[in-house]
This record gives structure tokens, sequence and C-alpha cells, in this order.
């Protein structure tokens, strides 16, 4: 039971939002960035987009929201990625687990 009684530093909780272009949809895009956002513990959306996008929003700790960037930046095997524009922003705590959203803008 020993122990300093420190505790450690709780990790700063960020909300990544990115838009992926390149051949991002009928791919399983969507898929496999819930289940990787799932595996790292994040809450948000993923959700296919009308002009051939697909936009992620993940709240979490930020080593986890930068390894989920990681991925989206290659994508899964089927997919080819040509860059991802990538906004930090204030968590808002909305999200309860990670979800596809299925409505188009």
């Amino acid at each position: 039971m020993g122990g300093t009684g420190q505790r450690k530093p709780q990790e700063e909780q960020v909300r990544l939002h990115a838009i992926v272009h390149g051949i991002v949809q009928g791919v399983n895009f969507r898929y496999y960035t819930r289940l990787r956002a799932e595996a790292l513990g994040l809450s948000g959306w993923v959700a296919n987009r009308s002009d051939g996008t697909v936009e992620v929003v993940a709240e979490g700790p930020r080593s986890a929201a930068e390894a989920l960037l990681a991925f989206l930046q290659q994508g899964p095997p089927a997919a080819r990625v040509d860059y991802v524009e990538t906004y930090w922003e204030r968590p808002t705590g909305e999200f309860r687990g990670f979800r596809i959203r299925y409505e188009v803008d």
C-alpha cells in the first residue's frame, strides 16, 4: 500500500475535429474509426459527408486523440487518405460512447 500520496496529474482533455479527404467512403472508414476510437476510450462520432469526405469529432485524453488522428491519417486498408483537416477544440463532454452517424450534411 505504500506510496507517496502524490496523484498523477490528469491528462489534458481535448476535442479532435477532423475532416478526412481521399478515398474514404465505401471502404469501411467509419466502422474502423469507431473501433479505434472505442479502443482508445474516446467519445464522439464519425459520419460520411455529402462532399465525399468523412468527418470525425472525438473527445478524451490528448494522447488518445493524437493516436486516433494518426489512424485517420493512414485509414483502413482499402482507403486512400490524401489529407486530414485537423482542428483542436475545447471538449464539451456532451458525448457518451462513440457512434457512427448516418445522417448526411
